[in-house]
């Protein structure tokens, strides 16, 4: 008997996943998660729906209060009538490479129709997510959630994947997060978008809101959004539907599908094998760089030069080098020589001092060489000099990925 053809097979998962059905999504994730040979197709087919969800990512250290937030949070966005899905990373045990998959139990909210939680182990991956996480993404914003929320493993001051894709950063901080100098270090609080202290109604709380907002004050201000530091507590609720007002806040902002129009972006050119040529291109990609007119001199594994000519624009008040232009010069080598290893090294800690008064017109280069390098971390010193003249020293630490340059 003649008939209709039968639908395509993929055409069908992809539509019962877009009309809801949350068994269709669950094996979805499952096959994407464990990167089985139909993931790849299942997540092209996917992807012409996605770049519609505001995706918010949560991190902080571990014993924060992610999950216990995320619940707070969830309930607050599905009582406004949004469709809400949770991705909880779970870090996965060195030994048995297993995961506990626990950060749902302190959620209650996973039986409501308008939200879906899943769990997921991080199975090694740094950074504070799982190397799969994006792609999961792309899952639940195909299936047509309003929000996806991201909750990373307990970090570090350097885990900071979840801000290469997510549209609002959330960093949480539990009260008696350190002294001052704790708040200021750079790394994890530099990716907020908005800085969240919980459990508000314990003694310290007041103080961690104070060393947040200090920290703030001491940073560059920059034009647009304006970093803010919520109070919640879980528990009472207090706090949380600022919350939700200050993200879509945010989402209106900056807008949302931040790592769709990434990806949608022309690639990039590969880098060419020969080290020196690298940074080269690397340098020339750098609109900072060509907008300080640092040019690149040299440069090899684990080393660079660079060099700038001091202009009216370099000037301060007093009509010497700023020492900000002095600190972007060295700052170049630096950032140069640690990412000449064919992999991203993100700076998460330097220090420069200055020797000499520079002028219009001198001309300085700065040399950077490697110190130390580990398996994560590496250390390199720059020299700042006019012709033989040591203007400044400056050294500095970086947290080396695993991930390669596009």
């Amino acid at each position: 008997m003649l008939g209709e053809p039968a639908a395509n097979p993929l055409a069908r998962r992809v539509a019962a996943l877009r009309a809801g059905d949350r068994a269709t999504l669950a094996r979805a994730i499952t096959e994407v998660e464990n990167e089985l040979p139909s993931a790849p197709a299942l997540h092209a087919a996917l992807r012409e729906h996605t770049g519609h969800a505001h995706v918010v990512g949560i991190t902080g250290p571990p014993g924060a209060g992610k999950s216990t937030l995320i619940n707070a949070l969830v309930t607050e966005l599905a009582r406004r009538g949004k469709r809400v899905a949770v991705a909880a990373v779970d870090p996965s045990s060195p030994v048995t490479g297993g995961a506990v998959l626990g950060d749902r139990v302190r959620m209650d909210i996973g039986t409501a129709d308008n939200v879906f939680i899943r769990s997921l182990a991080s199975r090694g991956h740094g950074g504070g997510l799982a190397r799969t996480t994006p792609r999961i993404v792309d899952v639940l914003d195909a299936a047509g959630f309003d929000t996806i929320v991201v909750e990373t493993v307990g970090a570090g001051q350097s885990d900071v994947d979840i801000a290469s894709f997510a549209d609002t950063s959330i960093v949480v901080s539990p009260p008696g997060l350190g002294d001052g100098v704790q708040a200021i270090k750079a790394g994890i609080l530099e990716i907020a978008d908005i800085l969240v202290v919980t459990k508000a109604d314990t003694p310290n709380a007041t103080r961690t809101e104070r060393d947040l907002l200090d920290m703030l004050r001491l940073r560059a201000r920059k034009e647009g959004w304006r970093v803010p530091v919520l109070c919640t507590s879980a528990t009472t609720g207090d706090g949380i539907a600022k919350l939700v007002d200050t993200l879509d806040a945010h989402a209106r902002d900056a807008g949302t599908g931040r790592r769709v129009r990434r990806a949608a972006d022309p690639a990039p050119s590969p880098l060419p094998a020969d080290p020196a040529e690298a940074l080269r291109m690397l340098a020339a990609r750098d609109p900072f760089v060509r907008h300080c007119g640092i040019e690149f001199v040299a440069g090899g594994v684990g080393s660079a030069t660079v060099r700038m000519h001091v202009g009216r624009q370099h000037l301060n008040f007093n009509g010497n080098c700023h020492g900000g232009a002095i600190f972007t010069l060295a700052d170049t080598a630096f950032g140069l020589a640690s990412n000449s290893h064919g992999v991203i090294a993100a700076g998460i800690d330097a220090h420069a001092t200055f020797q000499v008064a520079v002028r219009e017109g001198d001309v300085l280069v700065a040399r950077a060489t490697e110190a130390s390098l580990g398996r994560k971390l590496a250390v390199y010193r720059v020299d700042v000099l006019r012709g033989t003249d040591l203007v400044a020293t400056f050294t500095g630490t970086v947290y080396v990925t695993s991930r390669g340059h596009a």
